[in-house]
This record gives C-alpha cells, structure tokens and sequence, in this order.
C-alpha cells in the first residue's frame, strides 16, 4: 500500500472530505461576521448564538469548515498556553496564574461541550505526558514542572524513569511529567461537529468564499459583501493571505504521519494503555497520540516555513520531511520500526513575532481577532472563542467586563514579522540551530539553543 501524501489530513481518509455547503449568495447584512471556519471561528460563533440567539451571526470560510489546522492537527487537547512567562513579566504573575487556570479548565469546558452536542470525537481524556531522552531535556523538564506549579497548573506530576516506563516505553527516557488536563481528540470530527452544531443554532455558515478585504463594518468576497457591526478575523496560519496582515501572524509548518493500525505485540511491547498525548523536550519537538483505532500518529516541525508565507497545497508533505518523521518513529518506538506509514500530511499554525496568542476587539472599529496559538490551539481556540463572544456581546451593547475580558492576553499587541528575505532566513536558521542543539546536546541545554530562544523571541 502507498503512503497518501496530502489530501488535506488523514484524519479526513475514512469519511473523505465533506461536501461543502453553498458560497455566499450576494450582499448581506448581519449582527456579526466571522471570517474563518476552523475551531476559532465556529467556536465564537457558537458560543455567541448560546449567549444570544437573536443575534444574526454569519461565517465565511474559504475553502470548508475544518479545511486549516483545525482538521490537520495533532489533536492534542491540552491546556498548554503560548506566551505565558511574556504575560508574567508584562502583567504580573497573578495575571499569567489567572490565564493557566483559565486554560485548566478550558479542558474540561470543551469536552463538555462536545458532550452536549452530541460530537463523538474519539475522545479520551488520559491527560499530557512529555518525556526527556536525555540529561539536558531531563533539565529542561525539571525546570517547566517548576514554572507549571508556580502558574497554577498544580496538577503536574513529575515522573522518574520507572514511572515513565510503567505507561509506555521510549529507549532511554529519563523521566516525564504527566499532567491530567489534556485529552486526544480526532480534529476532523470535533471541527466537524462543531460547524453542524452552530448551524443548528442558526449560524449562516458560507463555504467556498474566500474574504478579500476586512475592514470596520464589512466583509468583502467576490460573491458579495457582509455588512456587519462587527467582524471577527479567526484565520490563524492563513492570516498572512489577508490583505495587509502578510506580515501580522507568521505561517509556521508543521507535519504529520500515520502509521498503519498496529497489532496487539507491538502495543505490548510499547504500553500506551493511558493513551495520554505524547510529546518530548526536544528544541524541535514532536508529539504524538494513540489513535481510536490503535495507530501512531506523529509530527514535528519538518521544513518550518515556505518563502512570502507561502501556504502548502492539501496537505502536501516533502519526503525529506517524512523521513524525518519516519526516523523519530524508529527512534522513539523500535517495536513500530517496520510499521507501514499510511498517510502523510501537513499544516500552517500562526506564530507571532513574540509567540504570544492573542484575543481582542476594537470598539472604535467593531473589528475582533484571535489566534497565535503555536501549535496549542485545540484547547486554546474554545478559550479565545469564548473570550471573543464577551468582547463582541460589550461591543453590540449585550454585556460588560467578564473575568475573560480581563484576561492578559486580550489587547495583546506585538510587531510585525521581518519582510523577506530575513523572514525565511531567520526562520530555518533558527529550526537549523535547534536540530543542532538536540544533536550534540548532552548534560545541559545548548547555548546555541538559547541563543535562538532569545533572537526568535521565545525567551
């Protein structure tokens, strides 16, 4: 059997792509528009319909809904959040405290939610487990379990090498924390499910029209206009195809494998039996679930960018880059050496200049965004969907301040991205560097690898 390389995502091959629901049909007017239909988008949507139901509410979605990283990711529901060391020293630690228990139990809120509607999407709450291979990862992790603690997230637990062994093995892991806020999830059936259950509280969801100019009081596309009192961009990895925000979000790549359904031997031999979602200390990371129906899938950052923030076609993955994927599973898991890859598949997440995610709406303009989640979205965009109701709800007059209104990350501002050539440069210089550290690092992180923390604005 040949691996399947694009096709959007293998999470899309047992059901194929849905059909798309009609374009817009000419000029229109609504309380509110969303531009994006991935998680963020049809979350705040959602989640404004339940809030107030009289509300006209109308989303545009480029190619269909689940099209971006919301049906191509990892499905890692966890409650990691971008940015939070940045939030502490710009607002306090109280505040960055707030945010991390705000994402505690964005968790829990977006299972049930997923609960109420009906959406099975494969979900099993095993929680987060990220291990260390070697001493100098063994360091880093140590140091996160105390920043995790000192910001709330209380739960964390630290695992030494037996402990790590008990819920699966990896050649030569050290140690691991294991935290119970994270879930797996299948990404294609949540976004799915979450695009019919806003059309069920009346959304007017439009597919197959791509927005080609946002500004105060109106969307523009080529099949028309929406005038609205405020608009929402939830475009994430594809806000660089927005006019005059090329420079705003930087697409970052990421890719992923997965593996053939494996047999009983091989899940012995490994464990999993949590099904916890996987991920390592490595400076370019990968991770990593148990699927519902027994296969490893696995992705890593591979070629991290394409020059003018260009976006990859359907999912198509270089085969160096499944090589490398490839060679993490041999490494990681032995007993899936020989495992057949089924499917090949890549993606774009927002990155912002400082790597801080974002929520915000401008009451002078009624225009709102959200996104730069890094690779943490899953969890994060029900979190800044809800967060973007309440702003919206106080923009049209229907509420005030809320506790997520005050959250640190809402009015987070950041500058723009370098122009290219320096964007890509910088970009593969500093993934070339941090390939390096995890090369030749040993008992302490690399200063090469600090050094990229600190020019890519990480540190």
């Amino acid at each position: 059997m040949t691996t399947v390389n694009g096709g959007v995502s293998f999470w899309y091959a047992a059901t194929g792509l849905p059909e798309r629901r009609p374009p817009l049909a000419g000029d229109t007017r609504a309380d509110v528009c969303v531009v994006g239909g991935g998680y963020t988008g049809l979350w705040a949507a959602y989640y404004l319909k339940q809030a107030a139901p009289e509300l006209d509410v109308v989303l545009l979605e480029r190619e269909f809904c689940g099209y971006g990283a919301s049906g191509r990711n990892g499905g890692w529901l966890y409650n990691g959040i971008a940015g939070r060391g940045r939030y502490a020293r710009l607002h306090g630690e109280d505040a960055a405290r707030r945010l991390q228990l705000a994402m505690n139990d964005t968790v829990s809120e977006t299972l049930r939610a997923a609960g109420a509607e009906g959406i099975d999407c494969d979900a099993h709450r095993g929680g987060v487990l990220e291990i260390a291979t070697s001493p100098a990862q063994l360091a880093r992790l140590k140091e996160r379990f105390a920043h995790e603690q000192a910001f709330g997230a209380d739960e964390v637990h630290l695992l030494n090498a037996a402990q790590t062994a008990e819920r699966l093995y990896v050649p030569g892991a050290l140690g691991a924390t294991w935290t119970p806020n994270g879930a797996r999830v299948h990404p294609a059936k949540l976004v799915l499910g979450l695009a019919r259950a806003a059309e069920r509280l009346g959304v007017r969801i439009h597919e197959s029209t791509a927005v080609r100019e946002i500004a105060p009081g109106r969307a523009v596309t080529a099949h028309g206009t929406v005038t609205a009192r405020a608009v929402l961009r939830c475009t994430e990895g594809f806000t660089a195809g927005i006019p005059g925000q090329k420079r705003s979000w930087l697409p970052m790549n990421s890719s992923m494998i997965a593996t053939e359904p494996l047999p009983a031997e091989v899940w012995e031999a490994i464990g999993w039996d949590g099904r916890e979602v996987l991920g390592d200390e490595a400076h370019a990371y990968m991770y990593a679930q148990r699927t519902a129906d027994d296969r490893i899938a696995l992705g890593g950052r591979g070629r991290p960018y394409r020059y003018g923030s260009r976006i990859d076609q359907d999912g198509a993955t270089p085969d160096g880059t499944m090589a490398q994927l490839r060679e993490i599973l041999r490494k990681m898991f032995p007993a899936a050496a020989d495992a057949r890859i089924d499917h090949a598949w890549s993606g774009v997440l927002g990155v912002p200049r400082d790597w801080c995610a974002a929520v915000d709406l401008d009451p002078a303009t009624g225009l709102g965004f959200a996104g730069g989640y890094v690779g943490s979205g899953v969890a994060t965009t029900n979190l800044a969907g809800r967060t973007l109701r309440d702003l919206t709800l106080r923009h049209l007059g229907r509420g005030g301040r809320t506790e997520l209104t005050e959250l640190p990350w809402v009015g987070h501002r950041v500058r723009r991205w370098e122009p290219e050539p320096l964007r890509w440069l910088g970009v593969h210089a500093l993934y070339a560097a941090y390939r390096h550290a995890d090369r030749h690092e040993h008992a302490a992180t690399s200063p090469l690898a600090g050094l990229a923390d600190r020019i890519s604005g990480r540190a």
